[in-house]
């Protein structure tokens, strides 16, 4: 592992309450892969010095490792995003790492780019990407705020970001970076085209089954 350089998060192990559907939302079928491929493998692409991802309540191993991302499990999970984003952030410590770009498992239709271009960025010790002006992941922590942030409870970069707005810049960034709560999300995304900016292979999701797009 290297000494130094950037290192990717991908936080999902939480136990994804707001999805009422069938199994987990993680696993759920978005243009035919398990959700969580989609924002996997744009954390692969990114090109990062290494990468993890933060699992708690589903099992994605076997879905990210082929991938070359490391699995970091999350015994605490269930105290909230935040012991997620601690637990990842203690993969980087551990590897040495001088900053880490996190994000989110649900995200299938980011991409690479934003990952990128956060990563890259430079001008304050926490850097957000911005969509349109907004506020979403991913988010570059430099190594001397890491233990800013809070030990446990559902958010992490966002909380330290609230209470420490001087420490935090922005980086624009375009790309799609809607996250799934329910599976009207899912429906509702199929039925836009799943458009690449997320799905690697550049082409639309398949419908979801289920989803009534005459609706």
């Amino acid at each position: 592992m290297p000494s130094t350089g950037v290192a990717g998060i991908l936080l999902a192990a939480g136990e994804g309450k707001r999805f009422d559907g069938p199994g987990h939302k993680l696993l759920a079928d978005f243009g035919g892969r398990p959700l969580v491929c989609w924002a996997a493998e744009a954390l692969a692409r990114a090109g990062l010095a290494a990468s993890c991802v933060v699992t708690g309540a589903v099992d994605v191993e076997h879905l990210v490792e082929p991938l070359g991302l490391a699995v970091v499990a999350n015994p605490h999970w269930r105290n909230g995003q935040a012991s997620s984003l601690r637990a990842g952030l203690a993969w980087c410590r551990e590897g040495g790492f001088t900053a880490a770009v996190l994000g989110l498992g649900d995200q299938p239709l980011l991409g690479p780019g934003p990952w990128r271009a956060v990563a890259a960025a430079t001008g304050a010790p926490i850097l957000t990407a911005t969509y349109g002006g907004r506020r979403r992941p991913p988010v570059r922590l430099d190594r001397s705020v890491w233990d800013l942030v809070p030990a446990d409870g559902d958010e992490g970069a966002r909380a330290l970001m609230r209470r420490r707005p001087d420490l935090v810049g922005e980086v624009a960034c375009e790309g799609d970076p809607a996250d799934v709560d329910t599976p009207e999300d899912l429906c509702r995304f199929a039925a836009a085209g799943g458009q690449a900016g997320g799905p690697a292979s550049g082409g639309p999701a398949r419908p979801i089954p289920g989803c009534d797009r005459e609706r």
